[in-house]
């Protein structure tokens, strides 16, 4: 069990058609996590078989290779690595090893320890010069290489500010800068890293470029999403993926979000440069330096929205998606699940004489932080869809939750919360008010006082999050 306190959440004194739907909801969180956990997603994507290396459609036959080596970065790159390596202990006539870059103070698997490729610790979401000094490792293999060796570069979320290698000119600190303003801009993750990607020499395609300048090698990229879309591009920066940005383009997200003042001055000189000058470009899709270059997205949330999916119907829920883009102030969409939830869910459930509805949606929402408090994006999105159901009566059971299945969110320890009647009747009864907890931002001082944060510590997982919500129109579940 990932849910650390699902006993809690499933006390003896609750309603039974509740506590019916908490165990069905629970499940399907556990089912989530385990979908996404990266050491399952590379074991279900990639097979093995007489030197032959199958991922989806692609057969590779490992024998025409010299040598592996294994590179990339991200959160959950840890886990990828120990998975892969799995597998390629069973090569026993081609040698490998590698470097990655992962998260500081991340917890590596036992096995990992003793891995032929080397764990560096890297700085998030500020780049550090452990970062640096690891990526320079990187390009140094890829440098030293042959056209008969074989790359397998493991790339998830965070791996933008893992994975840093500033062009000439500028220098790590300058790099730090921008990030730092980048960050508290109110800039979209897409804008930042459109920025990263012409900063840099190892994203935006540029890994790819100097891997084709040196030797050509094949290059096979397994990428985990944590991008709301799943953009290669923007995974990571995608340092294997051609990069439809300009340099006109970074400088107009610069201009727009009015940091050219602040900028340094060898960045801004960088970026003026690369307009005037065409060949300083990153990589395009057109480019033959992706000839051997293959891409594959192996994981992402919508691999736990469908396990639920399939895991709902089985227990008679009729299951509809309400959204994969969800996006936006958490504070807001909380709004719009009041409205999910009684439009599309109980309306449905008493027109159609529907027994019970599942709805799911993914994505990730942001906080715009004006208060003191402890929470997080789906917390606090559930607090608002408290606040605008307080006077309100529900004749159907429903339950929501609302989880970040990395396992932490915000400054809290908790992934999420989950609501239902028993939340709402709780939270008149005692008394609190969900508008003042919302004004602080303190969303999950709120649901501890109620008793339903959801707690599992870091899975290990990086992907978007997943919002579930589950109607039964009357007594039978």
């Amino acid at each position: 069990m990932y849910i650390k306190n699902a006993s809690q959440l499933l006390f003896d004194g609750l309603n039974s058609n509740l506590l019916t739907l908490r165990e069905i909801g629970l499940n399907a969180l556990e089912i989530s996590i385990s979908a996404v956990k990266p050491k399952n997603i590379i074991e279900k994507s990639l097979k093995f078989q007489n030197g032959k290396l199958f991922i989806q459609n692609d057969e590779y036959d490992l024998h025409k290779f010299k040598k592996i080596y294994v590179i990339g970065g991200g959160k959950a790159t840890a886990e990828m690595s120990l998975a892969l390596e799995r597998i390629l202990v069973n090569m026993k006539d081609i040698d490998y090893e590698g470097i990655i870059n992962i998260p500081e103070n991340s917890e590596i698997p036992e096995n990992l320890k003793e891995s032929k490729i080397t764990i560096n610790f890297a700085s998030h979401p500020i780049p550090n010069e452990n970062g640096l000094n690891g990526t320079k490792s990187m390009i140094n293999i890829v440098k030293n290489s042959t056209e008969k060796d074989l790359f397998f570069c493991l790339i998830s979320g965070g791996g933008s500010a893992l994975l840093p290698l500033p062009k000439q000119g500028i220098k790590l600190e300058e790099l730090q800068k921008v990030n730092s303003l980048l960050l508290s801009s109110g800039a979209s993750i897409h804008e930042i890293n459109t920025i990263r990607k012409h900063l840099s020499d190892f994203k935006g395609g540029n890994l790819v470029k100097q891997l084709y300048n040196s030797s050509g090698a094949t290059l096979i990229s397994l990428i985990i999403s944590d991008v709301v879309g799943d953009y290669l591009d923007s995974i990571a920066s995608g340092p294997t993926v051609p990069d439809k940005s300009t340099f006109e383009d970074a400088l107009e997200i610069i201009k727009k979000y009015e940091l050219l003042e602040e900028i340094p001055n060898s960045v801004k000189e960088h970026l003026e440069k690369g307009l005037l000058d065409k060949t300083l470009e990153n990589p395009k899709p057109d480019d033959v330096c992706f000839t051997n270059i293959h891409n594959y997205l192996i994981g992402s949330v919508s691999l736990a929205a469908q396990e639920v999916k399939t895991f709902l119907i089985e227990r008679g829920f009729e299951v509809k998606y309400f959204s994969n883009n969800i996006i936006g102030e958490a504070k807001e969409f909380g709004k719009t699940v009041y409205y999910i939830t009684t439009q599309d869910g109980i309306e449905r459930l008493d027109k159609y004489k529907i027994e019970k509805i599942a709805l799911i949606g993914t994505g990730e929402l942001t906080v715009t932080v004006k208060g003191t408090g402890i929470g997080g994006r789906n917390q606090e999105m559930l607090l608002s869809f408290l606040n605008n159901v307080k006077d309100k009566n529900f004749d159907n059971n429903f339950l929501i939750i609302g989880a970040n299945l990395d396992g932490i969110e915000g400054n809290s320890k908790a992934m999420g919360a989950l609501v239902d009647n028993y939340v709402l009747e709780q939270m008149v009864f005692k008394k609190i008010d969900p508008e003042k907890y919302l004004e602080n931002n303190d969303s999950n001082r709120f649901f501890q006082k109620l008793g339903v944060e959801l707690i599992t510590g870091p899975t290990g997982c990086n992907v978007n999050d997943i919002i579930l919500i589950l109607l039964s129109r009357k007594i039978k579940i």
